[in-house]
């Protein structure tokens, strides 16, 4: 049944993509943020959805009467930059066969990141993928800082498999990329039901991160709560919320949870933090 209904939502999205080409990025984001088929368990889990409403905003995009200008900064020239160094890397890379299937995923996620800058060019649109992309991690946020409670922080918050964020690493690093946009949200509502909700969602999706166990999420916290304070228009309202985040975690997380953090502090001796160490 879930299948049935991620599927027929989806295609039945598409021909909207071909009237509105914009529509198609988003639904392709949340189709790459959230991975609803991925939490199927039929004939939907490996279809290739992503592929299809790429394809399909493409086509509809270069049908359309839309200006095609790239809007060339220095954020998308050096962006461009990267990804021909990571194209020439790929020639000399010592595992050749798995570099190249990595390049094969690599390429076109960047022809999408360079379309949605083609696409989205205007606050609306903007703020619309904003929703998408907050929503589409904010559920895993929602879902897994709940869980964290309810369990007492006994097993780690996961993504879902198969995922770049299906690890309790990925996906603590996608929830605290997720608070600052789920912030902006809430600045800019003015239903205060939704405030209220987005609110939560930003302390639910914090608590989340933590209960992911990863140290590497902590750090990540620790250093995004910090600008996010600093760079606050009211200071007092982001305070508070930190501040009740922080409550829940010191309430629910076991002794467990403490002594991992704690190995932040010796990592010269913890082999998992050094071949991280090495790799980077």
């Amino acid at each position: 049944m879930r299948d049935l209904f991620i599927a027929g939502l989806i295609f039945g999205l598409l021909p909207f993509v071909f009237k509105r080409p914009w529509l198609g990025i988003l639904l392709w984001s949340w189709l790459g943020y959230m991975n609803p088929h991925r939490l199927a368990w039929g004939f939907a889990y490996d279809l290739p959805f992503s592929m299809i409403v790429g394809l399909v905003t493409i086509v509809a995009f270069m049908a359309s009467k839309e200006k095609k200008e790239m809007p060339w900064t220095r954020e998308t020239i050096v962006l461009l930059i990267f990804i021909g160094w990571m194209l020439f890397t790929t020639f000399f890379a010592f595992y050749s066969d798995s570099a190249w299937l990595q390049w094969n995923k690599v390429w076109k996620i960047q022809l999408m990141v360079f379309l949605t800058a083609l696409i989205i060019t205007d606050r609306h649109k903007l703020h619309w993928l904003i929703w998408v992309i907050a929503l589409s991690f904010g559920f895993y946020g929602v879902k897994g800082g709940i869980f964290t409670i309810l369990n007492g922080g006994a097993y780690r918050v996961q993504g879902p498999s198969g995922t770049f964020i299906g690890g309790n690493n990925e996906l603590a690093l996608a929830l605290v990329m997720a608070i600052p946009l789920i912030r902006y949200l809430h600045l800019q509502e003015t239903r205060k039901w939704i405030r209220i909700g987005l609110a939560s969602a930003m302390v639910l999706t914090g608590v989340a991160a933590i209960g992911s166990q990863s140290r590497g999420g902590l750090v990540a916290m620790l250093a995004m709560g910090l600008f996010l304070w600093l760079k606050s228009r009211n200071k007092l309202v982001t305070g508070i919320y930190m501040a009740v985040a922080v409550g829940i975690m010191a309430s629910v997380m076991p002794q467990a949870w403490y002594d991992r953090m704690n190995t932040i502090e010796t990592y010269e001796q913890d082999q998992s933090a050094q071949g991280r160490i090495n790799a980077w």
